[in-house]
């Protein structure tokens, strides 16, 4: 009896730890930083077609919205969202123009470019592994990597917004060789999962969203983390899900918190490849380049994420702008122009090892 009790005890630990490891990996993230220079779970080549007008055709059936204002340098704008794309020019735009070819673009699968997925099969295992390759953090780093080629830059400076900070540093910490310097205006810091307690978003809206809107909000959050139904959407009924998030941020941060959300399936396709938690603080070591990161002192993110972002990065500088918040470019386009430019220009002209 006692050796059956013993066994029964030792079956179960072991289904346990089975378990355990089999939702650690079944919720682990799909992108590790170094796959896109590896070439896994990139399904498109990293050189791109000949491609001019305000469409690039980055790849086979794939085409990027931009556009530019500003002339010399180029300096390519990463926006937010995920799936946020800008509608227009900063309003601080042209105080940098002077010496800056400022690029904006579309990200793949949202805006006006290219919306490669319509709907899904309803097999789970290849909808997650589509929307990752296709739309996912593999793809959307990739772009980048294809945008500098055909910009003809050998080293290429970019300004990532938002969530767009993350995704321009990992498209550093992939290619530390090719970047000329790096700006994160307000960074959503995503490098670890799950986010500690104040700098989560989501968290951060329903503390400030009217008390007669909360329960529609918490609504909204529970389908929207229900990844099941989010397969089961189309693209056009996707895209109308995830820009409700808009409405939301207005309602906590008044109506200039964000632009339009354009998104289709590119914010799903983000969450496949980042899984519920990992940690890609390491990676961030590899990047040489000059950092500089802009925080609005009334942003909705605290300071201290801004802070910690920037502190991945060695011998980054930060920058806090008074009577800004979120949208520094826009809210205080003179201070933002004030701190970026001059350092735009220095670092043209910094030495750097690759």
């Amino acid at each position: 009896m006692r050796k059956f009790l013993w066994g029964t005890a030792i079956a179960i630990v072991v289904l346990a730890i089975a378990a355990a490891w089999v939702w650690h990996w079944m919720t682990g993230p799909m992108y590790r930083p170094g796959d896109v220079r590896a070439g896994k779970d990139v399904i498109e080549p990293l050189t791109p077609p000949a491609s001019t007008g305000e469409r690039w055709q980055v790849a086979p059936g794939i085409e990027l919205y931009h556009f530019e204002e500003g002339s010399g340098t180029p300096v390519l704008i990463v926006h937010g969202g995920p799936g946020f794309p800008p509608s227009r020019p900063w309003k601080a735009g042209t105080l940098l123009g002077a010496n800056s070819r400022l690029v904006y673009y579309h990200q793949r699968g949202c805006g006006k470019s290219s919306r490669p997925i319509q709907a899904f099969s309803g097999n789970m295992y290849n909808d997650l592994r589509q929307a990752h390759q296709t739309l996912g953090l593999p793809a959307q780093i990739s772009d980048i990597e294809r945008i500098r080629r055909i910009l003809g830059v050998e080293r290429l400076t970019v300004i990532g917004h938002s969530f767009g900070a993350e995704l321009a540093a990992l498209w550093a910490a992939e290619f530390p060789e090719r970047v000329q310097a790096l700006v994160f205006v307000a960074p959503a810091d995503l490098s670890v999962l799950p986010i500690k307690s104040g700098g989560n978003l989501f968290e951060l809206i329903g503390q400030r969203v009217p008390a007669a809107l909360k329960p529609e909000y918490e609504r909204y959050l529970a389908e929207y983390f229900d990844f099941r139904r989010a397969f089961a959407r189309t693209e056009a009924q996707s895209s109308e899900f995830y820009g409700r998030i808009g409405k939301y941020m207005a309602a906590a941060y008044g109506p200039a918190s964000s632009e339009p959300a354009e998104s289709g399936y590119q914010p799903l396709a983000i969450y496949c490849s980042m899984g519920a938690h990992h940690d890609y603080r390491g990676a961030f070591g590899r990047v040489r380049a000059p950092v500089l990161v802009v925080h609005g002192a009334s942003d909705m993110q605290p300071e201290s994420v801004s802070r910690g972002f920037a502190a991945r990065f060695a011998g980054s500088r930060f920058v806090s702008i008074e009577g800004a918040g979120h949208f520094v470019f826009d809210e205080q386009p003179e201070r933002f122009a004030a701190v970026v430019a001059p350092f735009l220009n220095d670092s043209r002209g910094t030495a750097r090892q690759p």
